[in-house]
């Protein structure tokens, strides 16, 4: 491993940095994990070797619990699922998801040693797991998992002491790394990349972390200097600083002092009012604003759960109609909600109004976010083909290559979701080539084609945020 260096980081421990220069979309290094588990919720659903969603998996026949794309899947995951399959069939069940990936760690470990790789930097028993940093609550639920764990765990595996399991307990607690689905939109997973673990904490970071083709890669999202800290976001920057800190001390157990804690930079915008010819309204109007908005967040997260659409886009028109006179285009409850209006009414195929809120979130978004952030890369790929559905040719295209722009460098060109981007702008750029040449035509042939082929329904929106907003997963 040329490209870092292991380091004391002041304030933070041990850090990782640059060993070289680096530039933006450079792949710092990449790393395979040391094992990944899906999760508990979606085994069905999810190929527990490529970590694909299928529509039709295969079973495995032993175990009943393990499912795959098809038999070539299942026996590139045989070795990792070999010991597991058995310990399910003698357990009779499934454990959950942390007690399955501490049993492939321990049994890996086991086969390997510590050392399982030339490019890994540290073992597991260096990293911290936090244990006496844990709250009540967590230590009586890492305790449970132990219990459950040493029911699980083969007589005729190797046995480990209590110590030993504890501590790789509270390393996949602290350290566990969400893995996503191969176009990179939905955590279905959860493994553990040693390397990765070393990458400290910035609200603002240098770098970024993309699951590629079962790999992790950590990327340049910038210039970087030969000797310069390589930092991370644990969490989403679109929390307020305090929200930040407090997210950052309860489950990663340290006190964040980078700059924009510090300062509070942006936290002004992110809560703040309308400004109209030079006139905000009052501090008391943008708090009460505010506060209805969070009860009607509340609101339109239970109807979102309860499959309610139409009630969702009620309760949203009402409270935008309320509040965009008085809330800024940056505060992120009135961005929360036009994101849920965008992915609401696109589902229900109201491809204008979807288009229109989508732009919005994507304006506020170019104003919080850095320039070379994933999150604003997707939302702005989403505001394109909202665009696109709704007939918004120039508007579409426009935001497809900013969102390609942004995911080269946060993706790379090999990543699924960025070919797909790739495959949308060429399309894109040929429809705008012939909307400009004649419109008429343009449109004639448009209509005509959606009717041969009409439109795919959207994905059904989700009760909570697909794209992954947290770096590390943590145990809700």
């Amino acid at each position: 491993m040329e490209s870092v260096a292991i380091f004391d980081s002041p304030g933070k421990g041990r850090g990782l940095k640059a060993a070289k220069e680096f530039w933006a979309g450079d792949v710092i290094f990449s790393e395979g994990s040391l094992a990944a588990v899906v999760f508990d919720s979606l085994a069905e659903r999810i190929c527990h070797s490529c970590f694909r969603r299928q529509e039709k998996l295969q079973r495995c026949g032993q175990c009943k619990f393990a499912h795959y794309c098809d038999r070539t899947c299942q026996r590139a995951g045989w070795a990792e699922h070999k010991q597991e399959c058995s310990a399910i069939k003698a357990y009779g069940k499934a454990p959950n998801e942390n007690i399955r990936l501490l049993a492939r760690i321990m049994w890996r470990l086991d086969k390997e040693g510590s050392v399982v790789s030339d490019t890994q930097l540290v073992t597991l028993e260096e990293l911290e797991d936090h244990i006496n940093d844990m709250q009540e609550d967590e230590l009586k639920e890492l305790k449970v998992d132990i219990h459950n764990f040493l029911d699980y765990w083969p007589r005729t595996s190797k046995q480990h002491t209590i110590d030993v399991i504890s501590h790789i307990c509270g390393v996949i607690n602290c350290n566990g790394f969400s893995v996503s689905d191969q176009r990179g939109l939905q955590a279905v997973g959860v493994g553990l990349f040693p390397n990765l673990c070393l990458a400290n904490h910035d609200c603002w970071p240098n770098c970024t972390v993309v699951l590629n083709h079962g790999k992790i890669e950590l990327r340049a999202l910038g210039k970087i200097a030969e000797g310069e800290e390589l930092t991370v976001a644990y969490v989403d920057y679109l929390n307020l600083s305090e929200e930040r800190q407090r997210l950052l001390k309860t489950q990663y157990f340290f006190d964040c002092t980078c700059e924009h804690c510090k300062n509070k930079i942006k936290d002004d915008l992110k809560m703040g009012g309308r400004e109209v010819d030079g006139v905000k309204p009052s501090e008391e109007q943008v708090k009460e604003a505010t506060a209805y908005c969070f009860e009607i967040l509340e609101k339109m997260d239970k109807a979102r759960l309860n499959g309610d659409y139409h009630e969702v886009v009620k309760i949203c028109k009402d409270c935008i109609e309320r509040m965009e006179p008085i809330l800024a285009d940056t505060h992120i409850y009135l961005l929360r909600i036009w994101s849920t209006m965008s992915e609401v009414k696109a589902y229900l195929q109201f491809f204008d109004e979807a288009a229109e809120y989508a732009r919005k979130m994507v304006e506020g978004y170019m104003k919080l976010y850095r320039e070379n952030s994933a999150a604003l890369g997707m939302a702005a790929m989403r505001a394109g083909v909202t665009h696109w559905q709704a007939g918004e040719i120039e508007v579409g295209h426009g935001m497809i290559c900013k969102a390609y722009a942004i995911l080269m460098v946060t993706h790379g060109p090999t990543h699924p979701i960025t070919k797909d981007l790739e495959a949308m702008r060429t399309q894109t750029e040929m429809e705008l080539r012939m909307f400009k040449q004649n419109e008429y035509v343009y449109y004639s042939m448009r209509e005509a084609a959606l009717k041969n082929k009409p439109m795919t329904m959207m994905h059904e929106p989700k009760s909570v945020e697909e794209g992954i907003k947290n770096l590390f997963h943590r145990r809700k």
